[in-house]
């Protein structure tokens, strides 16, 4: 086949042309250390480059966003254990006032410690992180959750809560709402609250009573009638009587699938009523206790009734903190995890993504060289094949 030198020359000047261009290419990668300098020089890498950074990225973010969950719940685990000191201080010295050679004296000096630990209490619920954002107020962080006017304290908060999302399908709670921790507490035993009336004469006292049959607890206010000081019947909120039968100090009554222990020597006429619970803040809780204890007109019987409630509901409250503890620390743990397991993703992305974009400086120095001896090899023959021309063999 005949060959033209015109196209001799167009071939051969691209082909050295591709060379140079191939030389180009691979000094870049060696310099610059990337094979995908931009996304023409494999497309198809490159999308798959762009691809694994973005998931690298979302899981760095998600990492990120466990490390500040991290420090919010580990500031709220401290202000729970300095509330949950304060409470515990608080029930010993309801169980100290329990003591009926205490006099009035005594309890006044109760009560002022008391106070003292509910200050304690409220400062551990309005603690805030370094930024100054509460730490139980909810979604409303910049608002001081719990105020106190008095006696009594309420609460300003929001009861959702922000979720951080550590992980492409996992999310966490970063705090707890300060209702759902000291506001919103089952009063009573967590069924029903018992009480004295405040007329009653005699020294009878009633406790918090128990369960002993949910299946039989139908929801209603009774009341528990001496008509003497050994005979009772009990009556439902309709007038209906349930049960009756002769008194003797320390002995359950029983009635609607509960039982109530009453205790001293109730008078002709005194009534305690039994009714469903409702719910009770752990500030609350303790003032109330507070005003019995500097009451001076409460008997020593009303006293009493008024602190084995104080302590029943104190103990749930210590139960609900030590729950909110528990799920903070699994909280904590879900993002240790999920952690560790971005940190194992991160390494493998990161590998892949080098594999795909880093340059192979051995193999890219020895393509250098063939690419370069090819360039010369096509040079010379380009250089010998021109002379050959019958031009040069004309005198």
């Amino acid at each position: 086949m005949t060959i033209s030198t015109l196209t001799f020359q167009t071939n051969a000047l691209a082909e050295m042309e591709a060379l140079e261009t191939a030389m180009t290419q691979t000094q870049t990668e060696l310099s610059s250390g990337s094979k995908l300098p931009n996304a023409a020089a494999d497309p198809t890498a490159m999308e798959q480059v762009n691809q694994l950074n973005m998931t690298l990225s979302a899981s760095q973010q998600y990492v990120s966003n466990g490390t500040a969950a991290t420090a919010n719940l580990q500031l709220e685990q401290s202000a729970l254990t300095t509330a949950t000191n304060a409470l515990q201080s608080a029930r010993d010295l309801a169980v100290e006032a329990n003591n009926s050679s205490l006099n009035s004296s005594d309890l006044e000096d109760i009560a002022t410690q008391l106070e003292q630990l509910q200050n304690a209490m409220l400062g551990a619920a309005n603690s805030t992180d370094s930024a100054g954002n509460y730490l139980f107020a909810g979604t409303a962080s910049s608002t001081q959750p719990f105020t106190q006017t008095g006696s009594s304290v309420s609460y300003l908060g929001d009861s959702q809560v922000n979720q951080v999302q550590i992980g492409s399908d996992q999310s966490v709670s970063a705090g707890d709402a300060g209702s759902s921790v000291f506001m919103n507490i089952p009063a009573g035993n967590g069924t029903f609250t018992t009480a004295g009336a405040a007329g009653n004469t005699g020294t009878g006292s009633i406790d918090t009573g128990s369960v002993t049959n949910a299946a039989a607890w139908v929801p209603s206010t009774y009341t528990i009638s001496f008509t003497d000081p050994t005979d009772y019947q009990v009556t439902n909120s309709a007038g209906t009587v349930v049960g009756s039968g002769t008194y003797t100090s320390g002995d359950a009554i029983d009635f609607a699938g509960v039982e109530v222990t009453i205790s001293g020597a109730p008078a002709a006429g005194d009534s305690f009523t039994v009714a469903p619970a409702g719910q009770a803040s752990v500030f609350s809780t303790i003032g109330n206790l507070i005003n019995a204890l500097n009451s001076g007109t409460l008997t020593g019987a009303q006293i009493t009734t008024q602190i084995n409630t104080a302590i029943t509901q104190m103990d749930s409250a210590l139960n609900n903190f030590d729950n909110v503890q528990a799920s903070v620390g699994g909280r904590l743990n879900a993002i240790t995890a999920a952690a560790n397991g971005a940190q194992s993703t991160q390494t493998q992305l990161q590998g892949t993504i080098s594999t795909l974009s880093d340059t192979d400086y051995a193999a890219a120095t020895t393509q250098l060289s063939t690419e370069e001896l090819a360039l010369q090899a096509a040079q010379e023959s380009y250089a010998s094949i021109e002379k050959l021309s019958l031009f040069n063999y004309i005198s």
